[in-house]
């Protein structure tokens, strides 16, 4: 978020937690993404803050939450103080979660793939009405061929961009039969390391697919440890994700921090996953 609606937004997550009888003395920002995430003392409650427009998606995540905490999934959890609902502040959605002090060091590949793959299990065990993700690829492309909603996008990388999703959303969806519901963006700044061990969060990324979509998030040893994934797949799926990515930053009213630099970065890496992919 820009530095005007950061300020709101923590204004609003303070305001909540303290209004639901909790003690807040200061508010410190762990993540300022398109969302941000705000660590609570002393309370130490973790308020994940949307902007307007964003309440449905927050709703679906506490929904998410609670399914997945049933069967024990390797999540981060609601905070149990409070009720599990969203709450609307200042046109803000907020939800508040149980916050985890990070643990060392780094999760190492094969632990990063067998949390994965018992998320995935988890995920199997729930019934949740949740999009494919070609749904969220078809809704980059209209950003992407809407001059209006990126007007900055170059010619040439619009043509990139729009060919890539395109292109592999036909390559990668058509085949639906070993499709699940997945984490959605299980990259590594999803994936806490704790003292209860690695749990996932945003889980409002929940979508149907391949576990291959999953695993082109994860540092590319992780699939190493993952028996039985498609490679090839994993390829074009990693392609497919940096041209999503590529696709938000690049919308007018796009809110991440340094979305110049990461503009730039976005598009080098969809032509060097592109140029990983197989022939054809």
């Amino acid at each position: 978020m820009e530095p005007s609606m950061l300020r709101r937004a923590v204004d609003a997550g303070r305001t909540t937690v303290s209004a639901l009888g909790l003690q807040v003395d200061d508010a410190i920002v762990i993540n300022n993404s398109d969302r941000v995430a705000l660590r609570l003392v002393p309370c130490d409650v973790l308020a994940r803050v949307a902007p307007p427009g964003q309440l449905a998606d927050s709703a679906f995540e506490v929904e998410v939450a609670r399914r997945l905490a049933d069967v024990e999934a390797p999540v981060a959890g609601l905070d149990p103080r409070v009720e599990p609902r969203i709450h609307s502040r200042d046109a803000f959605a907020i939800s508040l979660w149980t916050y985890y002090e990070p643990v060392g060091p780094a999760i190492a590949t094969a632990v990063y793939a067998d949390v994965l793959r018992r998320h995935h299990a988890a995920l199997r065990r729930i019934d949740l009405g949740a999009p494919h993700f070609t749904d969220r690829v078809a809704a980059a492309l209209r950003k992407v061929n809407d001059r209006e909603q990126s007007p900055e996008l170059p010619d040439a990388d619009r043509k990139l961009l729009g060919d890539t999703l395109d292109g592999l959303r036909a390559a990668v969806g058509t085949a639906r039969a070993g499709d699940q519901l997945l984490h959605g963006e299980p990259h590594p700044g999803n994936l806490l390391n704790t003292g209860r061990g690695p749990l996932f969060v945003d889980l409002a990324t929940a979508c149907r697919g391949p576990v291959e979509f999953d695993l082109a998030h994860a540092p590319e040893e992780v699939a190493e440890h993952y028996a039985g994934a498609d490679q090839g797949l994993i390829r074009r799926c990693r392609a497919l994700n940096w041209a999503m990515f590529s696709a938000w930053r690049w919308r007018r009213d796009d809110q991440m921090p340094d979305r110049d630099h990461w503009r730039t970065v976005g598009i080098d890496r969809v032509r060097a996953a592109l140029d990983r992919c197989d022939p054809g």
